[in-house]
Parts: structure tokens; sequence; C-alpha cells
């Protein structure tokens, strides 16, 4: 970013905490959007602080310690030793202390328990705080920032599915995110979310939680003269950049059928992905519909999902005709979708949706639900079904069996977002 002789360039506070916490996992739709953060800051010549929450209290980490972050997230420096201090924090995995025993070791400053804003006198004044994971978001750390000098704060919010749809999540989450964007109002100066949807979706329920709140201070819920206007910070939409990685075939998984149609679903196997559907679709397979097709599922098991679960333990096509692979690189599932004749995408409920769009680029076609967040950005491409109708499903799959071809009409002149409209969008805001 180009400064003027008498310019003063933006000093900018990137909360990394929810990357220290997934350490030694294949990173998420979320993790890779910090990682990305961190990586665009880095290859700017403007001032550049990281802060990590602990086991053992906060971390602040100049641009040197966050170069040196980042290379450990990408695997070109190994994770060091696990401190001592880090193994009475039981519930950290191994990985976890090798990070957060990193952190402590590159840090610029340190301190022990909650007493952040001692910390945060390092950092010049005018500084923006960019929290981008949903991690830290808690009011010792927000008010700390918020009282340090002249500071602002930038939180990236990706959908608000633990408040509309509680059922498919655990029931601390709902209370935990509830609490999180009840702070955001408090505290934030800027909210930037990943589409129109989830901007509608961050007013609706802030707004809601405020009503809630009044409501148990005041019983008189329609008198709104006694209280001020609610809140709400301003809200930005910049969608999400997708780097599609050059697909290896050489890391396609051994054990798929090398001559029969394979179709992919991508995402954490939770119930709001929607599995169930297409498992009974295959189960449910009879010989009239012709040949049956490889379903492949690609994603680490989530929660609440005991039934599928069974299913993929104990079923008979499982291996045959339905895989499992969970552990899989980037490379690896962009050389699945490319070889896919569709990518299913039956979720309930998405902020953003990013399998759908990295099977756009790649001119694979996609079935998907009518999600607002994908039909936001993919528009017409994809065919779009209710999550329920296990027909309409089925028979999107024979089509495409038959003519691949017609379910990527279109696609060839997609072009999708970019990480640098991204960045032009919100930068200038911070």
């Amino acid at each position: 970013m180009a400064t003027t002789k008498n310019s003063v360039p933006p000093v900018r506070l990137l909360d990394i905490t929810r990357l220290a916490s997934r350490a030694g996992r294949l990173p998420t739709g979320v993790d890779r959007v910090e990682l990305a953060y961190i990586r665009e800051l880095l290859e700017r010549e403007t001032p550049l602080w990281g802060l990590a929450r602990v086991a053992m209290g906060y971390v602040l980490l100049d641009r040197n310690g966050m170069t040196s972050f980042f290379h450990r997230l990408r695997g070109r420096t190994p994770w060091g030793s696990p401190k001592l201090l880090t193994l009475f924090a039981r519930n950290l995995s191994t990985d976890q202390r090798k990070a957060q025993s990193d952190l402590w070791r590159l840090a610029h400053s340190k301190v022990m328990g909650k007493n952040l804003a001692k910390l945060l006198e390092d950092i010049p004044e005018g500084f923006t705080y960019l929290n981008i994971g949903h991690s830290n978001l808690t009011d010792n750390t927000l008010k700390a920032v918020s009282e340090s000098g002249r500071s602002r704060i930038t939180v990236m919010l990706h959908d608000t599915i633990p408040l509309d749809f509680p059922d498919y999540c655990r029931a601390d989450s709902v209370s935990r995110f509830r609490g999180q964007l009840r702070r955001v109002m408090d505290y934030a100066d800027l909210v930037i979310v990943n589409s129109e949807k989830t901007a509608a979706d961050v007013e609706r329920n802030m707004i809601r939680i405020a009503k809630q709140d009044r409501k148990k201070k005041d019983d008189d819920e329609e008198d709104d003269d006694k209280h001020p206007p609610i809140h709400i910070p301003p809200i930005h939409v910049a969608h999400l950049g997708v780097e599609q990685p050059r697909p290896d075939p050489v890391a396609l998984p051994a054990d798929l059928p090398p001559d029969r149609p394979l179709f992919l679903t991508v995402g954490t196997i939770e119930p709001r992905k929607n599995h169930a559907l297409l498992l009974d679709i295959w189960e449910n397979w009879s010989e009239a519909d012709g040949p049956k097709p490889v379903l492949g599922i690609c994603g680490k098991r989530g929660w609440l999902n005991e039934k599928v679960f069974n299913k993929l333990d104990n079923s008979p096509m499982m291996g045959r005709d339905v895989f499992e692979w969970g552990d899989l690189n980037d490379r690896a599932v962009a050389a699945l979708l490319a070889r896919s004749q569709a990518l299913l995408f039956p979720s309930f409920a998405e902020g953003y949706g990013l399998p759908p769009i990295e099977a756009a680029a790649l001119q694979t076609p996609v079935v998907s639900t009518n999600l607002p967040s994908v039909y936001e950005v993919l528009k017409d491409l994809p065919v779009y079904l209710a999550p329920d109708d296990s027909y309409s499903w089925k028979e999107a799959v024979k089509s495409l069996i038959e003519d691949r071809q017609a379910g990527a009409k279109g696609m060839e002149d997609f072009q999708p977002p970019t990480w640098e409209e991204h960045f032009k969008i919100v930068l200038k805001m911070i």
C-alpha cells in the first residue's frame, strides 16, 4: 500500500488465536480466511502485529514473529517442543501445546493472566484490532483493546447459524455465539461479512438480541420511547476470495474406483450439511436407476450426527459405492472435483458456501440447495433443489451421469471472487 510523505501507515493488530488452536488439523473454511489475512498483511509494508490468547495468558507478535508463525502454519518450519507450563493445560492437544509454546517463544512481549492492557502499550496508538476467526471475542480482550489509545475494532462474522439453526449446533456453541454477537455490538466499530445474506442475518440477530436484553430489564418491550435506538455497527460485505489449488491426480485416493462416475460432497460431516439425504439416495438406488455411481464424502466428522456416522461405519455400501475421505489435502480434493460428474451440496444453511464456488471455478457442475448465499455468487450456474426432495436429487444425479457437459454449461465464463477484490474493499476501511 503506497503512502504519501506525510501520511501515517495504518497499524493493524490481527488476532491469531483461532489458528493457534487449530495446529495439527486440516484447515477449515474459516481457517483459510484467517490464513489469507496473515499472508496479505505480511506482503504489505504497513505495520503488523499479532495477538493470541494462550493457556498462560496473552502473547504479542511483531512482524518477524508473525512471519515465523505463518511459516509454521504452512509447514515450512516444524513446531518446537512444548513448554513445561503448557503441560498443565489438560484440554490442549500435543500440537496445540507445541503451537502455544512457539508463540510464547516468538513473542515480542507476553503477559501471564488477563492483563492485556499492559501488553497493548507496546503497540502505537490508533491501531486497528482485526478479528477474523470468531475466537477470542471475550469481554476481557475487547474491553482492553477498546480502552487502548484511539484503537478501532473490526470483526468478521461468517454466519449466524448457531442462532438461526440451533438444532444443528451443540448447546454450548449457541449460548457462546450469542454472547460473542452481543459483544460485537457493544465494542466493534466495523463488521465485515462474506455475503449479503450474512449481512441481513447479522443485523436481524443483533436487533433481536438487543430487544431480548431490553425485555429482561423492562417488561414493557413496546415502549421504545424509554430506550435509546438500538446500536448496530456498520456492516460491509466483501465476498471471500477463492484460490483454486492445482489438481494433483497423483494425490487421488488409492481406493477410488477408476471407471465409474463420481459425485463428490465436501464439508464437515455435521447435520447441517445433510449427508443423510445423499446416503439415503445411494442406499435406495435400484437396478432400474441404472449403474450405481460412486459417492465421495470429503470432510472430517463433526458432531450430533450419530445416525450418519453409524452408516459410514457399518453400511455395506462403504468402500464399494460410498467412500469417506477425511484427511485429503487441497490439491487432492481439487483433483477429485475436477474428475467428478458434479459437486452435490445439499446443505440446509450456509453463510457463504465455498465448495460450490470452488467446483464452479473448475467447471465442475454443481447441484445445491437453493441457498441465497450460493445464488449470490453463482447465480443460475448450479441446479437448485430443495434439501428434502430426494427424488429430484436422484434425478439430477442420473441426468449428470448421462450428460455432464449440460451441467457445466456457462461455467467456462465464470470468474470466482478473488482475494485481491476482497482486500480492496476491506483494507481501505481499516
